[in-house]
């Protein structure tokens, strides 16, 4: 085999000894001179080339040339990279891969390549250029996959308990003595084909508190309104929809029947990270002090999840769920009770989608009921904001936040915001409407919010004009493609900018145009491909690559919070290039070439050329 050919490095590392050995006993070297073709547009190339030196642009065919007369390039290529691959499968290169320093290359040939990939399935799958495949195998044989299996568990792999079920004129007496004899600690009461859940603290209530008799139908004490999850869904999403429903079990169903119920301690049993101690804290916490304590465990709470390998969506549903408790229950302990009925707290930008896990900044809003008297209302928001920084939610720079008194509005002055914002095509009248159908309830009287969400929604204009200056947001930033090979050299790069706010802002628009509710972008692209309006490849790419942004993204925002002395990150949305391995700086381009994709369908959708 040619020296200095590394066989460790996927995709070459799926290979098993046999295809190891028929791959090098193929292998053969290429010398290429600076501004020499290594493989031309519309030919067929030789196979797929591994740079053992040198580096090599790949570039837009000869008739696609930008305004100036030069080719745009789209990526570099350097030491160990590898191209050609998906031209070589596919019969012809649609793109130029031209030396721009002397270079040396492995060459792999074609027929080879061929056989390799018919014999190995994974390897076929990475030259599909399919960037969930290749993430996919990416976490399998990167180290974390017992982790990422793990967090995959389903409902159905748990512990589902079958549920005691006694049916209506059942006493309480009686129910209390089959839970004693079957160990049970709730029971499921039967009124027609409904079912009502009673647990232990609900027969205590019952007797101690309220005085029933013995003889009561469980019935009249049973709660109806269950909270129910699929047998086929994911064990970490019950998790989550107990922190965010503050119950320790869930009913699970199998289409309309009931399969079982299956607990809080069931569910923790699976994992090893201490969330279920924090969401106790923060629902036990009587004082601000105490809340406070509980909120400054999360930052370790997010670096075990990553640390050990669980994907980023579970880790973003779930700390959505914990940071909006902390904020709910802040609203709790601050918001005179009886004031909570006639006002909403709103959290927008990244907290209203779900998707802000290390904390960036505040972005929160009140809206309260037309002619509330209560004159104590801005100086107990500035106080909620005080508190909110001393939890480690740093400040709005743009001062979006309740503390600033232009965030505080009743319904009809929110509503008129929301229409001027969207009669405007003034730039920071735009950023505010981006920001506020962002928006999500999480305390307080969420109706109030929903009457002016759902009167803005109604009275949208729905025109190209509009639409037009809203997206346009999502194409002005240039997507870092061209300059790839440059910033290795400067080390870092812009990831907000140049890859999460494309796909953020550009989803977002297409939500509102279709009126969907969902906020979060994940979401909001499930819902865009299930009515028909994005297809589900494209929708699979969107997704995978907003997922390895806000991943590479994390990982960078840890470290960088580790080494500053107050423990934040000064640059959060920067990359260092030079922190990523060969692999993630592929993975990274295939996400990037997606964005680009994106933006040149909402350019033309938009009519955003010129």
């Amino acid at each position: 085999m040619p020296d200095a050919f590394n066989m460790d490095n996927i995709p070459f590392s799926l290979l098993n000894e046999e295809e190891r050995n028929l791959l090098a006993s193929h292998l053969d070297i290429g010398y290429y001179q600076k501004g020499e073709n290594v493989i031309t547009a519309g030919e067929k190339p030789e196979g797929l080339f591994i740079i053992l030196k040198g580096r090599v642009s790949e570039s837009e065919a000869a008739d696609e040339e930008d305004e100036n007369g030069s080719q745009h390039i789209f990526v570099h290529y350097e030491d160990e990279d590898y191209f050609g691959g998906w031209s070589a499968v596919r019969g012809s290169a649609i793109h130029n891969f031209v030396a721009e320093e002397e270079t040396i290359c492995h060459v792999l040939p074609t027929r080879t390549l061929l056989d390799l990939i018919a014999s190995n399935p994974q390897f076929a799958d990475y030259f599909q250029q399919n960037l969930a495949v290749k993430r996919e195998i990416v976490a399998q044989h990167g180290g974390t996959q017992d982790m990422a299996e793990f967090m995959l568990a389903k409902i159905t792999d748990a512990t589902v308990r079958e549920p005691l079920v006694v049916e209506q004129g059942t006493s309480i007496k009686q129910a209390t003595e089959l839970m004693r004899q079957r160990k049970a600690d709730c029971v499921l009461a039967r009124r027609g084909g409904r079912y009502g859940m009673v647990t232990g603290t609900d027969l205590l209530d019952a007797v101690v508190i309220n005085e029933k008799s013995l003889d009561t139908d469980i019935i009249d004490i049973a709660s109806f309104r269950l909270i129910t999850i699929d047998h086929e869904d994911y064990l970490f999403n019950a998790l989550v929809m107990m922190t965010q429903q503050q119950i320790e079990r869930v009913v699970v169903m199998d289409g309309q029947s009931m399969v079982g119920v299956v607990e809080l301690t069931d569910v923790l049993s699976y994992f090893s990270s201490h969330s279920h101690v924090i969401g106790l804290r923060i629902e036990r916490a009587a004082t601000i002090d105490q809340l406070r304590e509980a909120a400054q465990g999360l930052n370790d709470l997010i670096k075990a999840l990553i640390s050990t390998g669980v994907k980023i969506r579970f880790t973003m549903d779930l700390l959505a769920a914990m940071n909006g408790r902390i904020i709910s229950k802040l609203f709790d302990l601050i918001i005179p009770a009886d004031m909570q009925p006639h006002v909403c707290l709103i959290v927008m930008g990244s907290e209203g989608r779900g998707e802000q896990i290390m904390k960036t900044d505040q972005d929160n809003a009140l809206i309260y009921r037309e002619n509330l008297v209560w004159p104590e209302m801005q100086e107990t928001m500035n106080r909620f904001s005080e508190n909110l920084i001393s939890f480690g939610f740093p400040p709005c720079p743009g001062k979006i936040m309740v503390s600033n008194p232009e965030w505080v509005n009743s319904v009809g002055d929110w509503t008129q915001h929301l229409s001027d914002w969207a009669d405007t095509c003034e730039g920071n009248a735009q950023m505010n409407l981006a920001i506020a159908v962002d928006a999500k309830p999480v305390a307080g009287n969420e109706a109030l919010f929903k009457v002016a969400r759902n009167w803005f929604l109604r009275h949208l204009r729905n025109n190209d004009v509009f639409f037009s200056h809203f997206a346009r947001a999502a194409v002005e930033f240039d997507t870092p493609l061209t300059f790839f090979g440059n910033l290795k050299d400067k080390g870092q790069l812009d990831i907000k900018k140049g890859g999460i706010f494309p796909i953020v802002h550009g989803v977002r628009t297409m939500a509102l145009e279709h009126r969907i509710l969902k906020t979060n972008t994940f979401q909001r692209i499930e819902t865009l491909v299930e009515q028909g309006v994005m297809q589900s490849q494209h929708g699979s790419d969107l997704t995978e690559a907003l997922a390895l942004f806000i991943q590479l993204r994390l990982r960078q925002q840890i470290k960088r919070a580790e080494e500053s002395q107050e423990g934040q990150d000064p640059t959060p949305n920067q990359i260092d290039l030079q922190q990523l391995n060969k692999l993630e700086r592929e993975l990274l381009r295939d996400a990037l070439h997606v964005v680009k994709g994106f933006k040149k369908h909402l350019a033309t959708r938009y009519h955003l050329g010129g």
